[in-house]
């Protein structure tokens, strides 16, 4: 169970979001977002137009640093001044190519936005996140796992809305023995991107974007719930992109929708068609 100093810490940085705010905004208030250490500008990864939604609110912002999911720490570090201004030799230090992320000309225009805004990355090697799936997020994270909420398992009824969600978006062609794992695998890349907010926080100042996909910018269960139990004093601002409407309930201060890429039928690759 969560110790009761650190349960309430999570309740008080819950409250510090912007409930009184929640609620679908056009792309022009982008440029006008509430003041926080820490703004989340969530993605669906192969939007172009989420990712010129996100370059249009961080140059607004002009964040003291940005921090990216599709970035490990190592990496991160190879985006040197001298390559900032120069989209093909920042991806090619960067070894974008070989990355799977989409295409890079996507993501340039947010790190053009901000060109003094130091680079952090909150991802892991693909092999870190696979041993979460055995292991549990908390071994592999290692030193700071309880700090970051990792070390207490989720409520019964939690644990079991988010193996769902894994199911549905894996078109529920996994096996349900996985389903668990890749839930402590989510976690693992939560409380890890919400580290590199905590260190880009401390180096910086802030304010810190993030530009990470919209499933980790939910308030519930994503970046946002890591960073208040592990720094419940920062103000933290979530922003979601979706493609359908999430109904009233959406776990973000704030959304916007817009139109869906054409991918063709998502479960194919699994050799099923879409219900």
């Amino acid at each position: 169970m969560m110790h009761a100093s650190r349960f309430c810490a999570a309740l008080l940085g819950l409250v510090m979001a912007y409930p009184a705010l929640a609620r679908e905004i056009t792309p022009d208030e982008l440029a006008n977002l509430p003041k926080a250490d820490v703004v989340i500008l969530g993605e669906v990864h192969d939007n172009l137009t989420h990712h010129a939604h996100q370059a249009y609110a961080v140059q607004s912002l002009q964040p003291k640093a940005l921090v990216f999911e599709m970035l490990t720490p190592d990496v991160a570090a190879r985006a040197t001044p001298a390559l900032r201004g120069d989209q093909d030799a920042l991806s090619a230090g960067l070894g974008w190519a070989d990355s799977g992320w989409p295409d890079f000309s996507m993501y340039f225009p947010i790190f053009a936005a901000a060109p003094d805004a130091r680079i952090y990355g909150g991802d892991l090697p693909q092999a870190d996140v696979r041993r979460a799936m055995a292991q549990g997020a908390a071994a592999v994270f290692g030193p700071g796992a309880d700090r970051y909420g990792l070390a207490d398992p989720l409520a019964p009824a939690d644990q079991a809305a988010r193996e769902a969600e894994q199911a549905d978006v894996h078109c529920n062609a996994l096996p349900a023995d996985l389903l668990a794992g890749m839930v402590q695998a989510q976690r693992l890349r939560d409380a890890a991107l919400a580290r590199a907010v905590v260190q880009a926080m401390a180096d910086t100042g802030g304010p810190v974007a993030v530009i990470t996909g919209t499933g980790h910018a939910r308030r519930d269960q994503g970046v946002p719930a890591a960073l208040a139990v592990a720094e419940p004093g920062l103000s933290v601002l979530s922003v979601g992109q979706l493609e359908g409407d999430p109904g009233q309930d959406a776990p973000y201060d704030m959304w916007l929708v817009t139109d869906a890429v054409d991918r063709g039928d998502p479960c194919a690759a699994f050799g099923l068609q879409k219900s």
